[in-house]
């Protein structure tokens, strides 16, 4: 799966200019690595690993399962994602999982965000 084995490794800086840039209508078959950030409006068939930024264009599309350190996706994806730091979803993303799960709609996580759990219940005055 790579991505130095789960996260393991170096990182680049995603703030690098260096990007690989996979137009629409370039088809890959095969997988896909880099050590630098990659802007994907085509498609891969096949798994991508990413030391950087991964964007998948609202054309683009991965069949195949994807490890990087920050993902933004337009596009769709049919596989595995696991992304390291930050995971941005846009409107138009289609992401299909495992055993054909599906998301779709809106999503807020937050780390580190506890809840507070009350032993009382709580009194309102008039």
């Amino acid at each position: 799966m790579l991505r130095k084995d789960i996260f393991g490794g170096s990182q680049q800086p995603d703030n690098t200019d260096r990007t690989n840039r996979i137009i629409a209508g370039t088809e890959i078959n095969g997988d896909l690595t880099s050590d630098t950030n990659i802007h994907l409006e085509g498609e891969v068939n096949g798994n991508v690993s990413c030391a950087g930024r991964v964007i998948i264009g609202t054309s683009g599309k991965i069949n195949g399962n994807l490890v990087c350190v920050n993902a933004e996706i337009d596009g769709a994806m049919d596989g595995q994602l696991m992304v390291e730091n930050l995971l941005v979803l846009r409107s138009t993303a289609r992401i299909k999982g495992e055993e054909g799960a599906f998301f779709e709609g809106a999503c807020v996580m937050r780390a580190g965000v506890s809840t507070p759990k009350l032993d009382t219940e709580a009194a309102f005055n008039d």
